[in-house]
């Protein structure tokens, strides 16, 4: 077998991988793991405990190519290297308290999805990242912290998490646990472009993870024309995994608007939109938070342009009686803002 990463596993799963420890063994050498300590007996750990915890398992690591921080925010882009030589990105994101930070994690090295505002889905798909690939970047992210500490998480970097399901949902276990790195679950968001069997899995394994949704455009044509997954999962199906997870849950959604001028800004979109989000309303008892993310270049040969109707976009929202947010999309200048990642070195 395999030996296993220990910074993967929640106490109950090493408990049951090694069955010689006890839970509460378990749970401390977890808490060893992760905070960076040899994995050794104590008052409270059995040297057989410590000694076959230790033959089970072995050092999982990913490389730190570049450390890039934007010049203009305090973001701050991570390029790592997985042993088989993948690479893939992470990004440290600040917070409106200076104390506090979000890592924005990738859960694939690459994309399937072909999203055509996305420098990643221009990579296509290598493969899936291992549960302790997705856990190492938040303790990379940690673990170069000057001050403060982690406060959440978002699946927003490269790839589509719910494609990766398995990782994601056991790699969410680890970052709550209080034994392994202790992130509120109400502080991790998972975000897809919209796979309705992985909603409604992460709402029945997951249930205190928020959700978030790349809508794109509530008119079926022109979402199909930017988000190839449009083809094969309607947005009329995907809304309503979103709706049977706000009532599993009790969680409002989060749906993102990435504005592209002259494709999905005009004020029918915006129009559409609003009928979406109110039948939602009146389907689940919850708006979902509108997110208007403002587009950034990807790279040569860019097919879209940043669209300056954020604000008219926005007006008619509220006068439908919908509240929206502008997100800031910091870390621009390193290649390090939403729909940018795709593992460049330099």
């Amino acid at each position: 077998m395999a030996p296993l990463a220990l910074t993967a596993l929640t106490p109950a799963r090493l408990a049951a991988a090694v069955p010689v420890i006890t839970l509460a063994e378990a749970r401390k050498l977890v808490a060893q793991a992760h905070r960076g300590e040899p994995i050794a007996a104590t008052s409270h750990v059995r040297t057989v405990a410590a000694d076959a915890v230790r033959a089970a398992c072995a050092p999982h690591a990913l490389d730190v190519i570049a450390e890039t921080p934007s010049t203009i925010d305090p973001f701050v882009k991570y390029l790592v290297a997985a042993p088989d030589g993948a690479r893939l990105e992470t990004v440290r994101i600040p917070l409106a308290d200076p104390d506090r930070f979000t890592v924005c994690v990738s859960s694939q090295v690459g994309c399937a999805l072909a999203c055509a505002f996305c420098a990643t889905g221009r990579l296509g798909l290598t493969r899936n990242l291992a549960t302790w690939e997705i856990v190492e970047q938040v303790r990379i992210v940690r673990a170069r912290l000057t001050r403060g500490r982690i406060h959440g998480v978002v699946f927003q970097g490269m790839g589509e998490p719910l494609a990766n399901a398995d990782a994601v949902i056991e790699a969410i276990a680890v970052l709550q646990d209080p034994c392994a790195l202790g992130i509120d679950a109400r502080a991790i968001t998972v975000c897809t472009a919209g796979l309705p069997s992985g909603i409604r899995r992460l709402a029945r394994e997951a249930p205190k993870v928020r959700l978030g949704l790349s809508v794109s455009s509530a008119i079926a044509q022109t979402r199909k024309r930017v988000m190839p997954i449009a083809d094969k999962h309607d947005l009329e199906d995907v809304l309503a995994a979103v709706a049977d997870h706000a009532r599993l849950t009790g969680l409002s959604p989060m749906w993102a608007v990435t504005l592209l001028e002259g494709v999905n800004d005009s004020d029918d979109d915006a129009r559409a939109l609003a009928t979406r989000a109110i039948a939602f309303h009146a389907a689940t008892g919850k708006k979902p938070r509108i997110s208007i993310v403002e587009y950034n270049a990807i790279g040569d040969g860019d097919p879209f342009r940043r669209s300056p109707r954020w604000a008219a976009f926005r007006a008619v929202l509220s006068d439908a009686g919908l509240g929206s947010h502008r997100r800031y999309s910091g870390g621009g200048d390193v290649d390090a803002a939403c729909g940018q990642l795709a593992a460049r070195a330099g």
